[in-house]
């Protein structure tokens, strides 16, 4: 890893929400961004628009983080854009943050919603940091994004949270393997953020903010940036030595 350049940072599902908020929040700290959209390039080229006015590098790169077979070429897209954009072949900084929320009690989901949540929040998050770890930095950092559901519960939430479930297991394991590397893996856990996630239901129900801000001891829900600055504190060199560990960022939700 040379001295002379950025770090860069892969942020998955970066167009919008979370992944917007963490992107921008790493590039005012230096770091260069590859953003990953799903639907939007529009929106993508908006978020590396305002990273390059922040004064940082940056591209967007199509990823259905659901199509694990699409993961060899994705990697082979990284590769040759790192080359072409950053003249290397690695990054330093993968997040793991593309999501969808589906609202469905356990009694109603469906297999189909079931097999989609299981593929974007847990096996596409295994095989696509798999098939990126060859371009990551020996000394590198991988955050994966979990949901404040893994520990307190809300009914209509039991497929989403097991993966989220899943994924807190897995960062440990990784956090394990990956050692050898010196690359630490830790997750973050949001609590509720007001955002379109989930068809931007805590946001805009004014009844349901109200109720979640009444169970939280700093008294609000959480806002992107809450996250955003989460996620990049994570990955400065001042937190090299947090590794394995489920990091809560709620404002104390459900204590």
């Amino acid at each position: 890893m040379t001295k002379d350049r950025p770090k860069i940072a892969l942020v998955t599902g970066a167009s919008r929400g979370l992944g917007k908020n963490t992107a921008l929040t790493l590039a005012k700290k230096g770091v260069d961004v590859i953003v990953t959209y799903h639907n939007s390039e529009e929106e993508a080229d908006r978020v590396v628009a305002e990273i390059e006015l922040i004064g940082a590098k940056a591209i967007a790169l199509k990823l259905d983080t659901s199509n694990i077979k699409s993961f060899n070429g994705f990697a082979e897209e990284v590769k040759r854009s790192l080359q072409a954009n950053w003249q290397t072949e690695h990054f330093d900084f993968l997040v793991n943050n593309a999501g969808v929320g589906i609202y469905a009690s356990f009694s109603d989901t469906t297999e189909d919603d079931f097999d989609r949540l299981m593929n974007i929040h847990f096996k596409g998050v295994f095989f696509l940091t798999q098939k990126l770890l060859p371009l990551i930095n020996d000394g590198g950092r991988i955050v994966n994004i979990s949901s404040g559901l893994a520990r307190f519960t809300y009914t209509g939430y039991a497929a989403y949270a097991s993966m989220k479930g899943a994924i807190e297991v897995l960062t440990r394991y990784m956090a394990k393997e990956l050692g050898s590397r010196q690359i630490a893996v830790n997750v973050v856990a949001p609590g509720a953020i007001e955002t379109d996630f989930g068809g931007g239901t805590v946001r805009d129900n004014l009844d349901l903010n109200n109720l979640i801000a009444s169970q939280t001891a700093l008294g609000r829900v959480g806002l992107p940036d809450d996250i955003g600055g989460a996620i990049a504190a994570l990955l400065s060199e001042e937190s090299r030595w947090i590794n394995g560990q489920r990091i809560e960022v709620s404002g104390g939700q459900a204590l």
